[in-house]
């Protein structure tokens, strides 16, 4: 399967858990939240390559396709500094403790709820291309099982 199907598959089902701290507890959810970062950041740089204009000959479509990219970096940021500055395991681990609990903790909140706007957008924009994406190894695959087969009866 396309590598870049897979890093969206694994972004998407992190994301999922992280966003739960009550599933996962608080201490998990900081862990894994620096976990789904580095995910997160592969898969926007992934999409920004993407957007070049040789890629994309819709103009318009590349301008929204990079605006939503680069609102969805800075909001990915904003929820991961926040997200560090109201740590409870992360930075403790770290010898670190920051100030300003009540700035950081409602601004980690109000961001991960545009996050998570911003990513169900990200979502339905392009599911036509992962589902195309998905046709073209599903037609590889069977084109290859094929060629077994016949290679079989041979």
């Amino acid at each position: 399967m396309s590598r870049k199907l897979w890093i969206d598959g694994i972004a998407l089902l992190v994301y999922i858990v992280v966003s739960l701290p009550g599933l996962t507890g608080v201490a998990a959810h900081e862990w894994l939240g620096l976990a789904i970062f580095v995910v997160l950041a592969v898969h926007l740089a992934q999409h920004l390559t993407t957007l070049a204009p040789k890629q994309t000959k819709n103009r318009a479509a590349r301008i929204t396709r990079t605006v939503l990219a680069v609102a969805l970096g800075i909001s990915l940021m904003v929820v991961m500094v926040s997200g560090l500055m109201v740590s409870g395991a992360v930075l403790p681990t770290f010898g670190y403790y920051a100030e300003g609990y009540y700035f950081w903790n409602p601004l980690h909140a109000i961001f991960a709820k545009i996050l998570l706007a911003l990513l169900l957008v990200h979502l339905f924009v392009n599911i036509a291309p992962a589902q195309a994406l998905w046709r073209k190894y599903r037609a590889k695959k069977e084109t290859a099982t094929s060629a077994e087969l016949s290679e079989q009866e041979r």
